[in-house]
């Protein structure tokens, strides 16, 4: 029912007011949806926003089936995402910066779905603390940025290394990559709640998703028209 703010499909009430309340249209998180379903919500998108679209944690065969349905997508399998409608670059800097090659996978996802919604983009990796020269090598550069996105695992203390450095806003990422006691993230997460960094950001356990959207949150803030 258009009046009300949302597309009742049955399987799914798609907020079409979404792009009006956070300058970006609902996002579709594709695990536990059947195919029609996924194009049943992106056709209501498509129709209803002028914003990119955005499906993610897409596997390859999902998506592929998507593509043959819905015209004009665009795919980044590294990254699990499937969107149409790119926006517009934005002249919002977003820095990403990774502890470990480990940690590729997720900061593929932020920097992914980053690009897709139009923000400049930069990427740090490998330059975690075990060998801090690494990122102080970045460190000018890094701080360039309007706002940095820290993945990292193990124990996540290069959140608190970059937080110290920069002063732009800073959201922190934990990984599940590590050893046992890294407890498949939340030792990471943990590290990062407590950090000795004052106004850290954290976001979920691998969710370069969340730290991208929380970028975009910043981005809308700063950028938006006042009455």
């Amino acid at each position: 029912m258009p009046g009300r703010g949302f597309s009742d499909l049955g399987y799914a009430r798609v907020d079409t007011h979404r792009e009006r309340r956070q300058g970006l249209p609902e996002v579709v998180y594709a695990p536990g949806k059947a195919v029609e379903e996924i194009v049943g919500i992106v056709q209501v998108l498509l129709d209803r926003s002028n914003g990119p679209v955005l499906v993610t944690r897409i596997e390859p065969d999902v998506a592929e089936a998507i593509r043959n349905r819905v015209t004009g997508a665009h795919t980044d399998a590294d990254a699990g995402i499937l969107f149409w409608r790119p926006a517009e670059p934005r002249p919002f800097r977003v820095a990403i910066v990774t502890a470990g090659t480990s940690d590729g996978r997720v900061a593929h996802e932020a920097a992914a779905v980053a690009k897709a919604i139009g923000l400049d983009v930069r990427l740090y990796r490998d330059v975690g603390v075990a060998g801090i020269h690494r990122l102080l090598a970045e460190a000018d550069a890094i701080a360039e940025a309007d706002t940095v996105i820290v993945v990292a695992g193990m124990e996540g203390a290069l959140a608190s290394a970059v937080g110290g450095l920069v002063a732009c806003p800073v959201i922190a990422v934990p990984t599940s990559t590590g050893y046992g006691a890294a407890l498949e993230g939340l030792t990471a997460l943990l590290a990062m709640l407590t950090s000795c960094a004052a106004g850290l950001t954290v976001v979920n356990i691998d969710s370069g998703f969340g730290a991208a959207m929380a970028a975009h949150r910043l981005a809308h803030a700063a950028t938006r028209e006042r009455p």
